[in-house]
């Protein structure tokens, strides 16, 4: 449960103005069908994360025992800071923009994961928690909950979350998820 919990709560965060919310928000203009591009962030974030938690586990086995719960902690206070460096979008007029809603969504959202906070993250939980399935399913819900707001009510909610505060929040949260891991290791 808890790493279910700490993959939602740290990827919402995470995400929080980074590029693929702001993709979302550029998607949620450009299609009418919300449902197609929540869609293809659900399937888009599914492959993804299970590839990094994945991933994360499978390098957590790698890596000498005594070593992990340093190499876990150092890599949350990483990630931490480097929330504090807002994301750009850096997305572009494509082909893939007219294959629809959910084949457009779900390309762009993939790609644009690949070496993100939010990826890294997932593999960095999946190395703490040892956990594919369960931080799989809650970083992909953590996604969600920062990107589905987006997509319905993306111009509106914008202008109402402060983008510094929340990047504050975030690099506090995998700080102290960071000092956690290296004090009282899961594994």
């Amino acid at each position: 449960m808890e790493a279910l919990l700490t993959s939602i709560s740290t990827v919402a965060l995470a995400e929080m103005g980074d590029k693929t919310q702001l993709l979302a928000l550029f998607l949620a203009t450009r299609f009418s069908s919300k449902f197609q591009i929540v869609l293809g962030i659900l399937a888009a974030t599914i492959l993804n994360h299970l590839a990094s938690a994945w991933f994360g586990a499978q390098v957590a086995d790698w890596v000498p025992e005594g070593w992990v719960n340093w190499l876990v902690g150092a890599s949350f206070i990483a990630v931490g800071l480097w929330i504090l460096i807002p994301d750009k979008d850096d997305s572009e007029e494509s082909n893939v923009m007219k294959s629809g809603a959910f084949i457009a969504t779900f390309v762009l959202f993939f790609l644009a994961e690949i070496g993100d906070k939010t990826q890294l993250a997932t593999v960095i939980l999946g190395a703490n928690y040892q956990s594919v399935l369960w931080v799989t399913v809650g970083s992909t819900i953590g996604m969600l909950l920062a990107n589905v707001p987006v997509v319905f009510a993306g111009n509106w909610l914008m202008q109402r979350i402060n983008p510094a505060k929340t990047r504050i929040a975030a690099c506090i949260l995998f700080v102290v998820l960071g000092i956690s891991a290296i004090i009282y290791p899961v594994m």
